[in-house]
């Protein structure tokens, strides 16, 4: 309880900006969930769908990678059902690879840059709270205050500074994971569309 009461304590000392560094974080933990799920979701399976999709590929099985593609619902079978539509058309399968790439990317990366945002912001922000509060705490010289009341001010301004740069944290630390997730699908990808491009041409 008395931990509570002290972080409420701190909330309020370091001033309105807390406020808007309280509904950032907010925003960060919701993106980083709803994205944890939509990259779940669109790699389920992955490894398993690009190991068979490249066995089917190398056997001239394509009646099997059809199957495979339905049976991942994934980002990365819809890029190589795509392709496989074209049959052996090479130049049409990969306009058609790079347009559904196109696509799945930007579901992939959507609400990341609101996290590059938020990482800029949070350590402004936390820096304006911080030199408002040192404005408000050096005032008090003026109606005769002591020296360890301006300097306990000053402590507590820079609580608005510190939660700044743990809420910026945050925001990279998620956005550095999921743009790491992103560039794994694009690589995976990559390779299983030049395995199927290069099983096609040799067919």
């Amino acid at each position: 309880m008395e931990g509570l009461q002290y972080a409420f304590h701190l909330f309020h000392s370091g001033g309105l900006v807390m406020y808007p560094l309280f509904a950032l974080s907010i925003f960060t933990l919701a993106i980083a969930i709803e994205r944890f799920g939509y990259y779940r979701v669109n790699r389920k399976g992955s490894k398993q769908f690009c190991t068979g999709i490249s066995q089917a590929a190398r056997s001239q099985q394509w009646d099997a990678a059809g199957q495979l593609c339905r049976k991942f619902p994934t980002a990365i079978s819809r890029i190589v059902a795509s392709g496989l539509r074209h049959g052996g058309d090479m130049k049409g399968m990969k306009i058609a690879f790079h347009e559904q790439m196109s696509v799945e990317a930007v579901g992939f990366k959507r609400y990341l840059d609101y996290l590059s945002a938020i990482v800029t912001i949070s350590p402004l922000l936390g820096l304006l709270g911080t030199v408002t509060g040192m404005i408000s705490t050096f005032s008090v010289l003026d109606n005769g205050a002591g020296a360890s009341a301006v300097t306990g001010g000053v402590g507590e301004a820079l609580v608005a500074t510190a939660t700044g740069l743990c809420v910026a944290i945050l925001a990279f630390c998620v956005y550095t994971y999921f743009s790491h997730q992103l560039d794994t699908i694009v690589t995976d990808t990559e390779k299983v569309c030049m395995t199927v491009m290069q099983a096609r041409k040799n067919a």
